[in-house]
């Protein structure tokens, strides 16, 4: 099963749902979904029956042992993206991609909010003292490692603007979950595509939204950011000053949610409803406070950032709960 990629020219993106248009230097695009009866939402999502037991201490569950802060041998460095990363291999011979910077920390947190509530995720990891021969090598400070999983294979990319889920309302979910954490870097090459091979033999198929570094800060495109698009930074992230001042819900009209939101993709999010806002904020309702707390402590995050980070989420949370008809 080949993964179709939809790469516009320019900034210019396209949702995809029924006979939505976008414009874009003067043009009309088009397209339309896939039939809904042709989307395996499990793909992407599953019934979280467990939601209010899951563990967001450890995260995902994974076919490897959690990284031992040991000593770990560089393969390659890795240039791309924003913050500082290197391939490595850990004493077992399990190959890590490690990050470092202030995603390491957002990632980590990001990634068990969204497992949490359903949407499929890889184990990630934070890692406060590690050592690396080769490179630079000593100690390199905090660090984001995820697993290579020997189960697991990368086989393509998915694109918010074109995927088999457009229409359905854990895609829609999904936005919103990124809008609540204010993840603003929605770019393809984020988004991985999994083939999973299962204990028993089976397979399955998991999209999947990587690289959530780009969160808990705020969303804010600068007018470069029309013409270059994913080129240019739409915010910051890590910073707890800007995710508190930031707001969720401006209003709704014509059955569409208004958001405070500044990046490049608004017709992504002028798509969703109050509902689809409902949806998601009712899944992350029922994190306890044990949770939330347990997501932030993975991350390395002191008591009392995580609590500011925790209040300014369930605010948000409760101004969804608040459309409910």
């Amino acid at each position: 099963m080949r993964a179709r990629v939809f790469r516009p020219a320019g900034a210019c993106l396209l949702f995809v749902l029924p006979l939505v248009t976008a414009s874009c230097g003067g043009r009309t695009l088009r397209t339309t979904p896939d039939p809904p009866g042709q989307a395996d939402i499990a793909q992407l999502w599953a019934e979280p029956d467990d939601l209010e037991t899951r563990d967001l201490l450890t995260g995902p569950s994974a076919r490897v042992s959690t990284p031992d802060p040991a000593q770990f041998t560089l393969i390659k460095a890795d240039a791309t993206g924003f913050s500082q990363g290197y391939d490595v291999r850990d004493h077992n011979g399990i190959e890590w991609s490690v990050k470092l910077g202030p995603e390491a920390q957002t990632e980590v947190v990001a990634s068990r909010i969204l497992w949490a509530i359903g949407f499929h995720q890889v184990p990630t990891y934070y890692l406060t003292d590690w050592t690396m021969e080769g490179g630079p090598g000593g100690h390199l400070g905090p660090a984001r490692f995820r697993p290579a999983l020997p189960n697991a294979k990368v086989v393509g990319e998915w694109a918010w603007s074109e995927n088999p889920f457009a229409h359905t309302r854990p895609f829609k979910g999904l936005v919103v979950a990124n809008l609540i954490i204010n993840n603003w870097d929605w770019k393809t090459s984020n988004n991985k595509i999994y083939d999973i091979t299962n204990p028993d033999g089976t397979g399955e198929r998991h999209y999947i939204v990587r690289d959530l570094g780009a969160s808990f800060g705020k969303s804010d495109a600068p007018p470069i950011a029309r013409l270059l698009g994913q080129r240019v930074a739409q915010g910051n992230r890590n910073n707890l000053a800007d995710f508190e001042k930031q707001g969720f819900i401006k209003g709704v009209a014509g059955g569409k949610v208004r958001f405070d939101y500044g990046g490049i993709h608004q017709h992504i999010t002028d798509m969703l409803t109050a509902d689809d806002v409902v949806w998601t904020c009712r899944l992350l309702a029922r994190l306890s406070d044990e949770q939330w707390n347990a997501a932030f402590t993975a991350a390395g995050y002191p008591p009392d950032q995580a609590a500011r980070f925790i209040a300014k989420l369930k605010s948000k949370i409760a101004e969804g709960l608040a459309l409910a008809k």
